[in-house]
């Protein structure tokens, strides 16, 4: 997979009594680094949101591996899994500085039209970010 990175600082709010990230974070980072990757393409959400189309998680998993802490930095990897034209599933890796990975996952959209959650095709609403996506996976 064609991966792009992102990397954040672990800020203490981000961390629980243990001294470990939350786990509820790591789907925080998993969106900053779809947004990343969907800016890399060329593209941001508020266009498509601007045009009464959005894009919810229809299905969102994660796999702890290693935990983060406070001070540490998050490397954020992110890809475009599969894509059929209607749903997205996005992969993520997130590693910490020793390049030791943390947590994997995935997460599933479909993009809907605002006024009723309809599915709508990429292909036909937005043909230049359907062959961005297209061209990313033939990339790998």
């Amino acid at each position: 997979m064609n991966f792009i990175e992102t990397i954040i600082d672990v800020r203490y709010a981000e961390t629980d009594q243990m001294g470990v990230v939350y786990h509820a974070n790591y789907f925080v980072w998993f969106e900053i680094g779809r947004t990343k990757l969907i800016e890399s393409l060329g593209f941001k959400y508020a266009d498509m949101e601007a045009e009464g189309i959005l894009s919810p998680v229809t299905d969102i998993q994660a796999s702890y591996k290693k935990p983060l802490t406070y001070g540490q930095q998050a490397i954020i990897r992110t890809a475009i899994k599969e894509y059929s034209g209607i749903k997205v599933v996005y992969a993520y890796e997130i590693y910490n500085e020793k390049e030791e990975l943390c947590v994997t996952g995935t997460s599933i959209h479909v993009c809907v039209k605002k006024e009723n959650f309809r599915p709508i095709s990429i292909k036909k609403y937005f043909p230049e970010w359907h062959l961005a996506y297209i061209n990313a996976m033939s990339e790998e």
